[in-house]
């Protein structure tokens, strides 16, 4: 049976991506910060596969689950930018097309589409490490969860020489580790068991530190959580042990056919709106000028949303059948029929295809969680863009400072858009 509460909590998450990088408000990103609870919960079901499975065994499942879509984009979207001018290309990097462990290469054109891959890079090293860190957990408990924390403590105070590549892997590292090795106290049950008032207790002093480090800066940076990392860290975390703390029912939810439909499909096809909505949301001017639909008024908010999630969905028609291959599924065009069937495979069945795991059974409150199942799965990726009219372009990658703009009004050059955090 699988745990509803955890897939709708992904399938918001990938909405308020969507939303988020269309429209750039900061305020998304306090209302719901959702890159940290997603990978709180992709470290829970690491945990739950490493208490049965060898390591090796759980490293390599879910890279299967996870590289195949991004194989697909990288095989449209590198012989595209080579198309279309890309001159600075250093053919070794195209080698993180195939493992994303840093990131992979792109034209300045094309930030849309590789910026947001940071995300997977960041999920390979939390799994990579997964291994080492799970049984020190198990050792050493609650006290883990800050060592992330400490390493940010040490990145403010230089790169030390470090590639940016390297500084940025281990900046991501430092913001989403906590809440990754919180979703191994929620597999071990520690979470389930600590009482409401210590559970409230600690989500209002980590959140009002969080919104605290971003008051001091916000005139430098704005009120947008990815402007700060270190208020990031501590407010996702926040959430992330609030949301897992608690299992409330779902009931209401499923008694809604089109709810538990958008649910089911949003789970079935995580990884591939992660990786193509930032293309949609780039079409949508061009295909508004196209159509003579550019100038829409006071209905340009929701037509170019609507569009946005056209353009997605007519991505997951074409792409989607790659989640399903890489889950060992049989191929589906649009999965958005009831709950997502398992994989054929015991095996794979509890191996999540991306960032944005899937559901697992119910269990116990208070009670150690048990093993379960997991599919696809991505969360927020935010991607740097100076947008021009219909494109947004960015000049550089960074840490998860940077936002991906809205649609831009044709015949407009907005202000540019990147943001970067200072972490001398």
């Amino acid at each position: 049976m699988r745990n509803r509460y955890l897939d709708l909590l992904r399938a918001v998450a990938i909405v308020r991506v969507v939303v988020y990088h269309h429209f750039g408000w900061a305020w998304l990103s306090i209302v719901f910060p959702a890159m940290g609870v997603m990978f709180a919960v992709a470290g829970s079901l690491t945990a739950a596969s490493l208490q049965r499975r060898s390591a090796g065994e759980v490293v390599t499942s879910r890279m299967r689950r996870l590289l195949p879509p991004v194989w697909l984009l990288g095989l449209i979207a590198v012989p595209a930018m080579l198309y279309t001018g890309w001159d600075d290309l250093s053919p070794a990097t195209l080698l993180f097309w195939v493992l994303p462990l840093g990131d992979p290469p792109g034209s300045e054109q094309a930030a849309f589409v590789w910026d947001a891959l940071w995300y997977v890079r960041t999920y390979l090293w939390l799994v990579l490490l997964s291994p080492l860190l799970y049984p020190l957990y198990r050792r050493i408990g609650w006290p883990l969860l800050a060592a992330p924390l400490l390493l940010m403590t040490v990145l403010e105070r230089g790169d030390f020489g470090m590639p940016a590549g390297v500084e940025s892997a281990l900046w991501d590292l430092a913001t989403y580790g906590a809440c990754w090795l919180a979703g191994f106290a929620h597999r071990d049950g520690r979470l389930a068991r600590l009482r409401p008032a210590v559970a409230g207790g600690a989500f209002a002093l980590l959140a009002g530190t969080g919104l605290y480090w971003l008051w001091q800066g916000h005139a430098e940076t704005g009120w947008d959580l990815n402007e700060v990392s270190e208020a990031q860290a501590v407010y996702s975390l926040a959430f992330a042990l609030l949301l897992l703390r608690w299992q409330p029912g779902m009931d209401r939810v499923e008694r809604l056919p089109a709810a538990a439909a958008a649910i089911t499909l949003f789970n079935a096809r995580a990884v591939t709106v992660y990786l193509w909505h930032g293309v949609a949301i780039a079409a949508v001017w061009p295909i508004l000028e196209r159509t003579g639909m550019d100038d829409l008024g006071r209905l340009e908010a929701p037509v170019t949303l609507a569009v946005a999630f056209a353009g997605t969905g007519l991505a997951v028609l074409m792409f989607g059948w790659a989640e399903d291959l890489a889950a060992q599924r049989r191929p589906r065009l649009w999965p958005a029929g009831g709950t997502p069937p398992p994989a054929p495979e015991p095996a794979a069945a509890d191996e999540p295809a991306g960032p944005f795991p899937a559901g697992w059974p119910e269990t116990p409150r208070g009670a150690a969680p048990a093993p379960e199942p997991a599919a696809p799965a991505p969360a927020d990726m935010p991607v740097a863009g100076r947008p021009v009219p219909g494109f947004p372009v960015g000049p550089q990658r960074t840490p998860p400072d940077t936002v991906l703009p809205g649609p831009v009004p044709p015949g407009t050059v907005p202000q540019d858009t990147v943001r970067l955090t200072d972490h001398s």
